[in-house]
């Protein structure tokens, strides 16, 4: 286990990290935890907002063009909201752009 102090919303906190490496030092384990809890979060928000929990075909290929695709829609919303200054949630984004593009269709044409 490995100690660090850690800066928490503002404050510094004393937190614990379980690693089997004992030759890096405790602020490179900190680091490497921080940059995985990052991922995790990327691939979460991915997951939940564009709803890759279940794939329209399970060949390999398939599912290897729905996450290219999932991927490039997500980049293309983080550039709009970074483009438009959004100033809120990544989620009401997409629900937002989502409600613009189905109002913009004719379902009973379609």
């Amino acid at each position: 286990m490995v100690e660090e102090w850690i800066e928490v919303d503002g404050r510094m906190k004393r937190m614990t990290f379980i690693t089997d490496n004992f030759e890096w030092t405790s602020s490179s384990v900190c680091d490497l935890y921080k940059a995985r809890w990052a991922v995790e979060v990327f691939f979460k928000e991915i997951k939940q907002t564009l709803q890759l929990s279940v794939f329209m075909g399970y060949s390999e290929n398939a599912v290897k063009w729905q996450l290219w695709t999932a991927l490039l829609v997500y980049v293309l919303l983080r550039f709009i909201a970074w483009q438009s200054k959004w100033e809120h949630t990544f989620v009401r984004l997409f629900t937002a752009l989502r409600g613009a593009l189905w109002s913009c269709l004719d379902m009973l044409a379609f």
